[in-house]
């Protein structure tokens, strides 16, 4: 059986991307922002808000009978096909002036993102993947250029970005990404989006955090996996489901892993090599 064809799927998503560039730049640095407070006391502003209804009223008009998860108002409906929205991922930066922000736009069937579209206006950057279809970024679907994850194979010679420690911390998972920060080459907090766009184009190695919600990640996946990486949770269950994530160019996702997951690190021969569980202290500190 011939696997399914989400082409009308991404041609659509990039078009609700469109409409929600046009949107959100036109609210970036606006005087009149309106900026609130979630109950969880992070930052919703009226571009935010805004963006999800508009692309709730156009798929509720092309795709009626798929369901929709968003950030700002939730869940609805119940067929095996579901759009997964972050209106603006990285409002923060939104609300401050930083240029680093993003529309996320997914497609889900059953347990799988099959297509997905992330798009960066103030970065002049979109990308964007379908199942067997490979991985793309450019400013358009006529202006654009596969990409693909490094072949980095030693963590010493790996390039690692996150969000913030302060999330570790909060987990007490602090020692363990640290010994990880100190092993490889490389570190820097691109956050958010950026991190895993970077990873799927090949400019970094390893991209993690300890906590997201499934908007946060599921557009991220499958650029990922399409680019030739993987995108797991930390206990290395594969796909955005698990509340946290990490994505790597593939090579190195079991010895990073070692480090802030469940999983032995794999640049070690020694079987006793060990996991690396809450709290612990890795024995390469101060390498």
């Amino acid at each position: 059986m011939a696997e399914p064809d989400y082409t009308d799927d991404l041609r659509l998503a990039h078009l609700l991307a469109d409409d929600a560039d046009s949107l959100t730049s036109s609210r970036f640095k606006s005087l009149d922002l309106h900026v609130m407070a979630k109950p969880d006391l992070t930052p919703v502003t009226d571009a935010d808000r805004g963006v999800e209804e508009a692309i709730r009223r156009t798929l509720s008009r092309v795709r009626s009978r798929d369901a929709i998860t968003g950030e700002e108002e939730g869940s609805t409906g119940t067929s095996a096909r579901r759009w997964i929205v972050d209106p603006i991922d990285g409002t923060k930066n939104f609300v401050r002036g930083v240029p680093v922000w993003a529309t996320l736009i997914a497609l889900a069937v059953e347990d799988e993102v099959v297509c997905s579209v992330v798009s960066a206006p103030q970065l002049q950057r979109r990308w964007w993947a379908q199942k067997g279809g490979g991985a793309f970024t450019g400013k358009s679907l006529m202006k654009a250029q596969q990409i693909h994850v490094s072949d980095v194979r030693r963590l010493e010679d790996a390039s690692f970005s996150y969000s913030s420690l302060s999330g570790w911390e909060e987990r007490d998972r602090l020692d363990e990404v640290l010994a990880l920060m100190r092993r490889v080459w490389r570190t820097r907090a691109y956050g958010d989006f950026w991190s895993y766009m970077l990873v799927a184009e090949g400019a970094v190695d390893i991209a993690a955090e300890p906590e997201l919600e499934l908007y946060d990640m599921a557009a991220l996946d499958v650029i990922v996996r399409e680019a030739g990486g993987r995108f797991t949770s930390l206990d290395g269950s594969p796909g955005p489901w698990g509340g946290n994530a990490i994505a790597s160019n593939g090579h190195l996702h079991e010895a990073a892993l070692g480090f802030i997951g469940s999983l032995p690190d794999s640049d070690d021969p020694d079987p006793d090599w060990p996991r690396m569980g809450p709290g612990s202290v890795s024995p390469l500190r101060g390498r």
